[in-house]
C-alpha cells in the first residue's frame, strides 16, 4: 500500500489544504501515482483540483456511511497520477453518526487499506478541529507533515498538536511519525516571520524542512480558478517553493 501522510494542524489558517494541494500535484509531476483525500467538510481541496461539489453524486461521507466503494467514490481529476476523493458539506454529519459505531476511530484506515498498492502517496487534507474526523485522520497514517504559519501564537497550536499526536500514538496509532514541519506563510521582510522560523527550527531541529513557502498572490489566486498552483502558473514564487518541497521530500524518502 502506498504511504498515508496527513497534513494537519489543529490551527486553521495555516496552508493545510494548500500544502495537500500542491505536495500532491508536484509529486503528480515528477511521475507518482497520488491519491488526495478530502477530510475537510468545507470542501476546498475538492474545488482546489477543479471539482463542483455540487454535482458530486457520491463522497468521503459515503464512505463513512458503508453507501459506497472506494472505486466508485474516488475522481480522476484534470491532471495526470492524481486522483482525489472529494468531500461535500455532508461530510459534517459523520461526527454525529459515528458516536455509537464500534471501532469509530479506524473507519477510514479500514477503508484505505483496499487500495493496496494502487498509489504511491495518499495525501489526506485533514479538518482544523480535534473529533472523530481528525482522529481518523491521524489513525491511518503513517506520517504526519504539520503547516506552521510563520505568525503570532504558531508555536502554541503547534504544542497543542504534539500533545494529541502523543495520545494518539499512546492508544490508537503507535507507529504514527512526524514526517516533517512546514514553514508556511512566510514573508521575509517581517520580523515576526523570521522569530517563528527560529523557534520552530530551535525546538524541532530536523524535522523542520529546509524549503519554506512564502506568501505569495498565486497560492491564493489558484483555487479560485480550480487549480493547484504549479498547473496554474509554475514560475511563480509559490510554486517553485512547492516543487522544491515535492524534491526534498522525495530525496527524504529515498533515504529511508
Amino acid at each position: 500500500m502506498g504511504k498515508i501522510i496527513t497534513i494537519a494542524n489543529q490551527k486553521g489558517g495555516v496552508g493545510k489544504t494548500t500544502t495537500a494541494l500542491n505536495l500532491g500535484a508536484c509529486l503528480s509531476i515528477e511521475g507518482k501515482k497520488v491519491l488526495l483525500v478530502d477530510s475537510d467538510p468545507q470542501g476546498n481541496l475538492t474545488t482546489g483540483v477543479g471539482i463542483l461539489r455540487d454535482e458530486l453524486s457520491l463522497s468521503l461521507y459515503d464512505l463513512y456511511m458503508n453507501s459506497s466503494s472506494l472505486e466508485t467514490a474516488k475522481v480522476q481529476t484534470a491532471y495526470e497520477n492524481l486522483w482525489i476523493i472529494p468531500s461535500t458539506i455532508d461530510l459534517v454529519g459523520v461526527e454525529v453518526e459515528l458516536v455509537h459505531r464500534e471501532n469509530r476511530e479506524f473507519v477510514l484506515k479500514k477503508m484505505l487499506s483496499q487500495f493496496g498498492s494502487d498509489f504511491d502517496f495518499i495525501i489526506i487534507d485533514a479538518p482544523p478541529s480535534l473529533g472523530l474526523l481528525t482522529l481518523n485522520c491521524l489513525v491511518c497514517a503513517d506520517s504526519l507533515i504539520i503547516p506552521v504559519q510563520c505568525e503570532y501564537y504558531a508555536l502554541e497550536g503547534l504544542g497543542l498538536l504534539m500533545k494529541t499526536v502523543e495520545l494518539v500514538r499512546a492508544k490508537l496509532n503507535p507507529a504514527l511519525k512526524i514526517e516533517g514541519i512546514l514553514l508556511t506563510m512566510f514573508d521575509g521582510r517581517n520580523t515576526l516571520s523570521k522569530q517563528v522560523a527560529e523557534e520552530v527550527r530551535k525546538f524541532f531541529g530536523k524535522k523542520v524542512y529546509n524549503t519554506v513557502i512564502p506568501r505569495n498572490v498565486t497560492l491564493a489566486e489558484a483555487p479560485s480558478h480550480g487549480k493547484p498552483a504549479v498547473f496554474y502558473d509554475m514560475r511563480s514564487k509559490g510554486s517553485q517553493s512547492y516543487l522544491s518541497f515535492a524534491m526534498e521530500f522525495l530525496s527524504e524518502e529515498s533515504t529511508r
